[in-house]
């Protein structure tokens, strides 16, 4: 049996990780850049070896300790089969590994590795239903495409309202005069900066827009439905797939929650851990 056990969160945001011993007690945990392998390959995994690196140091340990170690790493794009091919041929010397996509941890996580489901509106979103013996899979394929709901889309549809906003083609308000604010007012500015633009900088935006929509903002209370709208869409998928529970989790929950429907409200629970958690006991699954 392994001595310790390692878990990684990769997101599109940012990378996080948590090392514990054998018998669950916490030794180090951390954060680096971005995990999402699908847009940012290469730099996604140094960023995890990143993360690994800096866990043993945290917990004092010798890097030479992988060796007795086993992690799950859940990482944002590894739900792209091609992806999954690259990362076959990825390894971290001597360390015992498995990857598998963010929502599989979070999902296995939030309740505990029993049966359940979660849908994820974070920079991207995803949903997931595991059954006790397989992981079926909505959504996550990219907020040019997918992600509904979640704050890559949300900010993205806000900049290009505050563009029409700017242009005189529909009414100004606060929201869209704030976010013109930060490109100077120059509609090129705006466009040179979504030639750079991450998913997670586009996610930034999602912020600005649920705070205007809190001050009945016109066009801040229109897309905040929007976002609410897609994500009913997202979670009655769920539902006609399995009567399980369902959690709703990521970094925009919070503030979309009361903007959705009191039936769908009525059917969500509490996540009873975090996808760190999720990815912990996975590898204590991979132990034995």
């Amino acid at each position: 049996m392994s001595n310790y056990r390692i878990g990684i969160d990769g997101g599109g945001t940012h990378c996080r990780g948590r090392l514990v011993d054998s018998q669950g007690n916490l030794l180090a945990e951390c954060r680096g850049g971005t995990g999402n392998v699908y847009s940012h390959f290469a730099s996604a995994l140094t960023e995890v070896e990143l993360v690994v690196n800096e866990l043993f140091t945290l917990a004092n340990l010798p890097k030479s300790r992988c060796a007795e170690s086993v992690m799950v790493a859940g990482l944002a794009g590894a739900n792209v089969p091609s992806v999954l091919q690259r990362l076959e041929k990825w390894c971290i010397p001597g360390l015992q590994h498995k990857i598998v996509s963010d929502v599989e941890i979070a999902c296995f996580g939030a309740h505990q590795g029993q049966p359940g489901a979660i849908f994820i509106c974070g920079t991207g979103s995803q949903g997931a239903v595991w059954d006790g013996q397989h992981f079926q899979l909505l959504g996550g394929w990219g907020f040019m495409l997918s992600d509904l709901a979640s704050g890559a889309v949300l900010g993205h549809r806000a900049l290009r309202l505050a563009l029409l906003a700017h242009e005189g083609i529909i009414g100004e308000s606060s929201l869209t005069q704030h976010i013109m604010s930060s490109f100077e007012h120059d509609a090129e500015k705006m466009l040179l900066w979504t030639q750079q633009a991450r998913p997670k900088d586009w996610a930034l935006y999602a912020k600005n827009v649920f705070d205007y929509a809190q001050r009945d903002d016109y066009h801040g209370t229109s897309l905040v439905r929007e976002s609410a709208k897609d994500a009913e869409l997202m979670i009655n998928a769920l539902l006609r797939q399995t009567e399980l529970n369902i959690a709703l989790l990521g970094g925009i929950t919070e503030p979309l929650t009361p903007w959705l429907s009191s039936d769908i409200r009525r059917q969500l629970v509490q996540p009873k851990s975090d996808a760190l958690a999720g990815a912990i006991l996975m590898a204590k699954q991979i132990q034995g």
